[in-house]
């Protein structure tokens, strides 16, 4: 068989380089030449630094990393129902049973069953040129996006996407997202194009703080602080944000989202990890505000964000502040750890 190179990750803040076959797609597969794969923050927290992940985020050793690919389909395997060679597709990046409740629902991402393998962390994802994917896996990708954009939409944008569905967004709003890693700037860019009319971030990272305005996607940013939650109260005329979406899964940038929503307000938690400590009654009770958990989305709202990108003329794109070859993933994940960057990609040719 033909072989390629494919980057996996030991536990030790290292990436190697390992020599892999070259898959053959079987009944209901497809080949996939990777073209583009950005890195997850999920990747570093429970993989890159040290093997934490458990359940759907427990990485077996020597799987292909990378969870967000996007590239074209190269070899058809039988039975294939929609799609073909020459097709550009996004990979939803869980492979569920298929047929579970949330499966039906378009929600891999919460199938429970044994057969459950999710691309990156239970089988080989596209940290390598080739990858073999399910079907019933592949979103399309229209001629109007890159392959970076589609690689974007593969987990980030579409968490994104999912949360904001989920609270509302529209011209009313002023809208706060605390926490401005590559997640945080993507509900930047989303609820701006979905007509919010304020938009303020808190972060505390230099770097991204200049990224969220030199992409124009704030109009007010703070850093954390004493005085953060009188400062957004006071740029939003005293009442506080119609809709807060909290990036930072810190519990001050959590607290913060519920406090700085004004009453009759929403709220959705997309950072993963940690605690929240909040007082239920003046917190969100006598407010009658309303928080959501969301984790990542489903097929069907993954391809009703491709249009919608389309329909936008947004690109996810803009927010890769920094491309690396295959060759060089070990420095591609360093920096993604390091935080001084937005989103990191890896390119093939």
């Amino acid at each position: 068989m033909e072989k390629m190179m494919g980057a996996i990750l030991p536990g030790n803040s290292t990436v190697e380089l390992k020599e892999f076959d070259i898959p053959k797609p079987g009944h209901g597969q497809v080949l996939i030449q990777t073209k583009a794969t950005t890195i997850c923050g999920s990747d570093i927290r429970c993989i890159y630094r040290e093997h934490t992940g458990k359940g759907a985020e427990g990485y077996i050793p020597g799987m292909v990393a990378g969870h967000e690919p996007c590239g074209i389909i190269v070899e058809e395997g039988e039975g294939l129902k929609r799609f073909q060679k020459g097709d550009r597709v996004i990979v939803y990046h869980i492979s569920g049973c298929g047929v579970c409740n949330d499966c039906r629902r378009g929600y891999f991402i919460s199938c429970r069953s044994k057969h459950r393998a999710a691309y990156g962390w239970q089988r080989n994802g596209g940290m390598a040129p080739y990858i073999l994917a399910d079907e019933k896996d592949l979103i399309a990708l229209p001629d109007e996006l890159t392959y970076k954009d589609g690689a974007q939409v593969a987990c980030g944008f579409g968490t994104v996407y999912e949360a904001i569905e989920k609270i509302g967004v529209c011209g009313n709003d002023a809208v706060l997202v605390t926490g401005l890693g590559p997640v945080g700037l993507a509900a930047l860019m989303v609820a701006k194009a979905m007509g919010a009319n304020k938009l303020i971030g808190v972060e505390m990272n230099d770097y991204r703080i200049d990224l969220a305005k030199k992409l124009g996607l704030v109009d007010e940013v703070f850093k954390p602080g004493a005085d953060t939650l009188e400062n957004i109260r006071k740029a939003t005329g005293g009442q506080g944000v119609e809709r807060a979406i909290d990036a930072s899964a810190s519990d001050a940038g959590r607290q913060l989202a519920i406090r700085a929503t004004r009453d009759w307000g929403k709220i959705v938690f997309v950072g993963e990890g940690n605690t929240c400590t909040f007082e239920p009654s003046p917190d969100i009770m006598h407010g009658q505000k309303t928080i959501y958990g969301s984790w990542v989305t489903s097929l069907w709202r993954m391809e009703e964000l491709v249009e919608r990108l389309v329909r936008w003329g947004i690109h996810p794109e803009d927010l890769i502040t920094h491309e690396f070859p295959l060759e060089k993933a070990d420095e591609a994940y360093s920096l993604m750890a390091g935080g001084q960057c937005g989103k990191v990609a890896v390119v093939f040719e």
